[in-house]
């Protein structure tokens, strides 16, 4: 046990750790072709934090492990909204900008009742689960949300973000960009082996492990990226890093999750998608209480102590 557990956390250490050589790597490649710091956050920053649930999804299809599967992704996004924004929150109450309350907030929320219908196959007769086709149309609707975002920078509406850029030369841009994507394949082989050989050392299920440790570890990247943001001051990317990550992780990494294998779905994740639907609705009412467009420190304290009481619930429930 002491080395499935050992072997979780290098595979942690390995996918953030490469994640962060991509990302620089990537970035000074992109500062090299004169790409905007902007463009640079959107696009490659986000990518990046969330490329660990992308790597430990695309190994966890392949050797079919669909609770890993749908643990990671919905309990990565429970981790998102109620535990990192409820940190971020106290450090300092978040104010977000119109788009994020009108567009960005409604658009993951609709990604939750999307991968709900979908998922349960209400309007197939195909069995439950996600298929090739489901696939393909959650990375439509990822292609729609990357043009929202185009539009956005071409129109000046999102805020100018900050990227420190190191120059490096090409040999190592190539070779950050290499190393990272090398541990990220290690990593996540690693994660996804040792979660499940723990699962069965405990006697506990693959779903538990998924919505719990794995979720968590493949989510740190946001963590630190959301109280760092949220210590500076910077609201819009503590709360846009973690909608944007939740709308990611819905329609790209299910998307070419289920792209690499159909993945059967067990209704049992039901209940958390339930609440993943229900903290996206009270985040977006959350903005119309006291000051409007504000996450307060109370109510970030709310977020934090339901995902408290979420994980008590996920243990009991096995």
């Amino acid at each position: 046990m002491l080395l499935q557990i050992s072997l979780l956390i290098l595979g942690f250490v390995l996918l953030i750790k490469g994640a962060d050589w991509l990302v620089n790597g990537a970035t000074a490649l992109a500062k090299k072709h004169q790409v905007s710091d902007l463009a640079i956050g959107l696009t490659i920053v986000a990518f990046g934090t969330s490329m660990p649930e992308l790597v430990v999804n695309a190994f966890a299809a392949f050797e079919n492990h669909p609770d890993i599967v749908y643990g990671n992704v919905i309990g990565s996004n429970n981790f998102n909204l109620f535990m990192i924004l409820g940190i971020a929150g106290l450090i300092t109450p978040l104010v977000v900008q119109s788009s994020t309350v009108w567009k960005e907030i409604p658009f993951s929320l609709a990604a939750a009742f999307l991968l709900f219908f979908l998922a349960n196959d209400f309007m197939a007769d195909s069995g439950i689960g996600l298929s090739r086709l489901d696939g393909t149309m959650l990375l439509l609707f990822f292609a729609g949300f990357l043009f929202y975002v185009y539009k956005q920078l071409r129109t000046g509406n999102v805020p100018a973000t900050t990227t420190t850029v190191i120059h490096y030369s090409n040999l190592k841009i190539w070779g950050f960009i290499l190393l990272g994507l090398t541990l990220l394949v290690i990593g996540g082989r690693l994660v996804v082996e040792s979660a499940v050989d723990i699962a069965s050392a405990l006697g506990v299920s693959q779903t538990l492990i998924g919505l719990t440790i794995v979720a968590a570890g493949t989510s740190l990247p946001e963590l630190a990226t959301s109280v760092v943001a949220a210590i500076k001051k910077n609201n819009d990317i503590a709360v846009g890093n973690i909608i944007g990550s939740n709308i990611f992780n819905i329609f790209f990494i299910l998307g070419v999750s289920s792209l690499i294998r159909p993945i059967p779905f067990s209704p049992k994740f039901n209940q958390d998608i339930y609440l993943l639907i229900f903290g996206t609705v009270i985040l977006f009412l959350t903005m119309f209480s006291g000051k409007k467009k504000k996450l307060d420190r109370w109510e970030a304290a709310i977020l934090l102590a339901m995902y408290v009481g979420y994980t008590v619930y996920l243990i009991n429930r096995g």
